[in-house]
């Protein structure tokens, strides 16, 4: 597959070793383009380069203090393009955090665990299903 067809995805999460493994199994078990980042700022510093998807941690605290949080950062992708898909990502396995992400427009929640990538993987190859089936949908709305 050339650089043109290749999904490009962007991992953004201030866990240098996760951040680096996700990388890697991305890099290993599918084609796409990867971006990474530390920070939220580095992230959407770099929108421009036009990501079909964004792996977002929901902290972001560890590297630069002050930085903003992952919600500030999927609040401020949302604002420059809300056509861009956002998986937000954490260590915290509570309830109200994903709901929290999900009203905040995140398309989905995963656990950063050992299944995360197989996780992640999945919730990409749907945001691809569900993008699919809204072109294929628009087309017969628009002969009607």
């Amino acid at each position: 597959m050339n650089a043109e067809n290749k999904i490009k995805l962007f991992l953004v999460d201030d866990d240098a070793v996760f951040l680096k493994s996700l990388e890697i199994q991305f890099l290993e078990h599918a084609d796409f383009e990867i971006k990474t980042f530390s920070t939220g700022e580095l992230c959407i510093q770099n929108l421009d380069k036009k990501p079909d998807v964004i792996v977002l941690d929901y902290h972001l605290d560890g590297v630069v203090k002050n930085a903003i949080n992952g919600m500030q950062t999927l609040d401020q992708i949302k604002e420059i393009n809300g056509g861009i898909p956002v998986i937000m990502l954490s260590s915290q396995d509570k309830i109200d955090v994903a709901v929290t992400c999900m009203h905040h427009k995140a398309f989905d929640y995963v656990v950063k665990s050992e299944t995360a990538f197989i996780r992640i993987q999945k919730v990409i190859s749907t945001i691809f299903k569900y993008q699919k089936m809204e072109k294929e949908l628009s087309w017969y709305m628009d002969r009607m």
